[in-house]
C-alpha cells in the first residue's frame, strides 16, 4: 500500500497524487509541492490516506510544505504579474505579426517559468516571439498551443441552459462526444442548437446518454409489430423515450386507431438496435462538431487521477503523439534568460 494526497492546483482541473511525508494534512488546507513545471501551490482534495501500489506511479513526489501566509501573498502578486505579461504579449504578438489568440498567461508559484496559453488554425513559428519575451521577463518562457474546448474551459461563461459551463465548473477530463449520441437522444441536428460555447458538441450530450441508451433499449422502434394488453396487433407509429411511452396504430377491424400505451403494458420482441446511420451530407455538415479529448495538461512526477487505465494509456499514447509533432514543427519552444547582463536566451523546440 502506498500512502498518498490528492492536489489540485486549478479550479475543475485534474486531481494529482502526492507523498504527504509526515504532514497532518487536511481538506482544503494549501500546502507547496514541485511539479515538473516548478514549485507550485495546491488544493488538498483528497486527505492522506491508502491505495494499492499499482493505482500510483513511483516515485510520487513529496509535499514540500503546508503554505503560509507568505505563500499567499505571492500568488496573489502572481495573479497580477499575468494580467500585465498578458498585455505585453498581446502586443508583441502583434508586433511579430502572428495568427494566433492569447487566451491565458500563468506564472509558476516561484517565478520560474512564464507560460502563455494560445489558440492558433495552425502551425505558428513564434521562436522569434519567446526570444523577445524572455528579454522582456528575463524567466523561462513557455508558449503552449491549446484547442478551443480548453480556451473555453480557461476562459468560463454561461451554457444555454443558465449556468455555469460543466468544463470550468466541475469536468476534470475532457469527454469524446460524438453525432451519434444526438442522433440517440432524437436531437435536431441543427448544429447551432446541439454546439456549445467552444463550438464542438455539447458536454452534457455525454452526460445523459447512459440513460437514453437505457430507455431507448426498453422501446420497441417504429414500425415493429406490437401486442397490446387486448391481445390486438399494431404496428409502432412513435415513441416518447424519457415518458416510455408507445403509439400504436391497431386495426380494430371497421377502422384503424392509434392508441397510445405504456411500454410495460405491450408484448413484443426486443432487439438489439441498429447503429445511428448518417448519410453524406449529415457528416459532412457536423464532422467539425466532433467534440474529441483535447490535450491536456500533465506533471511529471505526479499520478493524475484518471477514470480508468484504458482511458489513460490512450490519452497518454496521443498526448506522446502529439509532443513528439510539436517538437519537430517547432510548435513548443522554451526561452530562458541566462543572465540580465548578458541578456542572452535559449529556445529549445
Amino acid at each position: 500500500m502506498t500512502r498518498i494526497v490528492g492536489i489540485r492546483f486549478q479550479k475543475a482541473g485534474k486531481i494529482y497524487y502526492f507523498d504527504p511525508l509526515d504532514y497532518d494534512l487536511e481538506v482544503p488546507m494549501h500546502v507547496i509541492v514541485e511539479t515538473a513545471r516548478g514549485v507550485e501551490m495546491g488544493t488538498v482534495l483528497i486527505a492522506p490516506k491508502e491505495v494499492e501500489d499499482d493505482s500510483v506511479v513511483q516515485p510520487l513526489k513529496p509535499v514540500l510544505r503546508i503554505a503560509t501566509d507568505e505563500d499567499e501573498r505571492i500568488v496573489e502578486e502572481n495573479k497580477e504579474r499575468e494580467k500585465e505579461a498578458f498585455a505585453v504579449c498581446k502586443e508583441r504578438i502583434a508586433k511579430h505579426g502572428l495568427d494566433m489568440k492569447l487566451v491565458a498567461a500563468e506564472y509558476t508559484f516561484d517565478n520560474n517559468k512564464l507560460l502563455f496559453y494560445f489558440t492558433a488554425d495552425g502551425r505558428v513559428d513564434f521562436r522569434e516571439l519567446v526570444k523577445d519575451l524572455a528579454s522582456v521577463f528575463r524567466t523561462r518562457i513557455e508558449l503552449r498551443q491549446i484547442g478551443v474546448r480548453d480556451e473555453t474551459k480557461m476562459l468560463g461563461g454561461i451554457g444555454i441552459c443558465g449556468r455555469e459551463l460543466c468544463c470550468k465548473s466541475y469536468m476534470a477530463d475532457f469527454i469524446p462526444v460524438s453525432i451519434k449520441m444526438a442522433k440517440e437522444q432524437n436531437l435536431s441536428l441543427n448544429p447551432t442548437k446541439i454546439s456549445g460555447t467552444c463550438g464542438r458538441l455539447m458536454c452534457c450530450l455525454k452526460n445523459e446518454q447512459e440513460t437514453y441508451e437505457y430507455l431507448n433499449s426498453r422501446l420497441p422502434s417504429v414500425k415493429d409489430t406490437v401486442t397490446t394488453p387486448s391481445g390486438l396487433k399494431g404496428e409502432v407509429a412513435s415513441v416518447n423515450v424519457l415518458r416510455q411511452l408507445v403509439k400504436v396504430i391497431v386495426d380494430t377491424g371497421d377502422e384503424k386507431e392509434l392508441q397510445e400505451y405504456h411500454v410495460d403494458d405491450l408484448r413484443f420482441t426486443p432487439r438489439r438496435r441498429k447503429d445511428v446511420k448518417l448519410t453524406e451530407e449529415e457528416l459532412k455538415e457536423l464532422k467539425e462538431l466532433e467534440s474529441i479529448d483535447d490535450s491536456g495538461e500533465t506533471l511529471e512526477g505526479e499520478q493524475a487521477v484518471k477514470p480508468n487505465r484504458r482511458d489513460n494509456n490512450r490519452r497518454h499514447n496521443n498526448r506522446n503523439r502529439r509532443n513528439n509533432e510539436n517538437r519537430e514543427h517547432g510548435n513548443r519552444h522554451d526561452g530562458e534568460e541566462h543572465g540580465a547582463s548578458s541578456g542572452s536566451n535559449d529556445s529549445q523546440s
